[in-house]
């Protein structure tokens, strides 16, 4: 067992549109890994990385959020609404859920990260929920209101990983997205959802960690249950062994 799991964790990228980038990450996900007890590495968004030597290595990998995924990475044509992509950053976040995979090494995504494993194993998504619902819940609440606010209700599957790490069936989220996860890939089940029926937690049948969460766990660092699928994660991660 490694007694300081390594977590690596993807990253946004911004152009200054002169052909210079910067790569960056909310302070809030180093800060829940190191609470649970492991250490993160960051992992650029860089042409070249070879996503099976950094899984060989790191003891699990976190898929944070950010922009949309472009829609033709799942068959699916643009939406109006779809912003932010970057193709790179979908093709190494990809690789690396295949890697972890491989590897047999822990996975946690939220929000765009539950997004990319579901894609990642043949999934698709709706690409604006508000147009492609008919949800009375707003699931977009990233303009206006703090990360914090707790938008909706989730509803949890008894006897599921995700169940187990939070060990709640109910409880209260913030919501920061206006895509979900629309059909299933290969070998995902969904294991929670909001009040409208939207798909906000998958994982994969086995005894591995994968798990996706739609919300932003990060954010509620106050929440027992959140503290605690972090917990779930990182304990994972120590017995995988590097």
């Amino acid at each position: 067992m490694n007694p300081t799991p390594l977590i690596g964790l993807t990253v946004y990228r911004k152009s200054d549109g002169n052909g210079h980038w910067t790569q960056s990450l909310a302070d809030a996900y180093g800060r829940a890994v190191i609470r649970a007890g492991a250490m993160p590495v960051l992992l650029p968004t860089q042409a070249g990385l070879d996503a099976a030597v950094l899984m060989e290595r790191l003891d699990g990998l976190l898929l944070t959020g950010g922009g949309d995924m472009h829609p033709e990475v799942y068959g699916l044509r643009p939406h109006a609404r779809v912003g932010s992509v970057d193709l790179l950053r979908d093709q190494i976040e990809v690789a690396l859920v295949h890697a972890a995979l491989q590897a047999g090494k822990p996975l946690l995504g939220i929000c765009r990260g539950a997004q990319v494993l579901n894609v990642a194993l043949g999934g698709d998504l709706f690409t604006d929920i508000a147009d492609q619902t008919q949800s009375p819940i707003r699931h977009d609440c990233y303009d206006d209101l703090p990360r914090d606010h707790l938008a909706h209700g989730l509803r949890v599957l008894p006897g599921s990983r995700l169940h187990a790490a939070l060990g709640v069936s109910e409880t209260q989220v913030n919501s920061l997205h206006h895509q979900a996860v629309d059909r299933l890939g290969e070998g995902l089940k969904a294991v929670a959802w909001s009040p409208d029926g939207l798909v906000e937690g998958v994982e994969m049948d086995g005894e591995g960690f994968v798990v996706g969460a739609q919300w932003h766990p990060e954010c509620l660092p106050e929440a027992q249950a959140m503290q605690a699928l972090f917990a779930a994660f990182v304990n994972a991660a120590a017995q995988s062994g590097g």
